[in-house]
């Protein structure tokens, strides 16, 4: 069986933006509008997660000690 290759965060958004566009336009009936609907807000949370696991990583400094910290920018 074949493994299910996760998708990257630009194919997600993407989807995501064609779904929007199907959406906008309106000629796409109730019931396939709703499913559409559906994909799109799972979409819409794996692109935010996506985005929040990047924040966090980059916002992290390694000490001389190879731990890490929250970077902070001090005035």
């Amino acid at each position: 069986m074949a493994e299910k290759k996760e998708k990257s965060f630009e194919e997600n958004l993407e989807k995501l933006e064609e779904i929007v566009k199907k959406l906008e336009n309106g000629d796409i009936p109730l019931d396939d509008a709703i499913k559409e609907f559906n994909e799109a807000t799972k979409l819409a949370k794996i692109c935010d997660d996506t985005l929040k696991n990047a924040e966090e990583s980059l916002t992290k400094i390694v000490n001389k000690d190879n731990s890490l910290d929250n970077f902070e920018l001090k005035d």
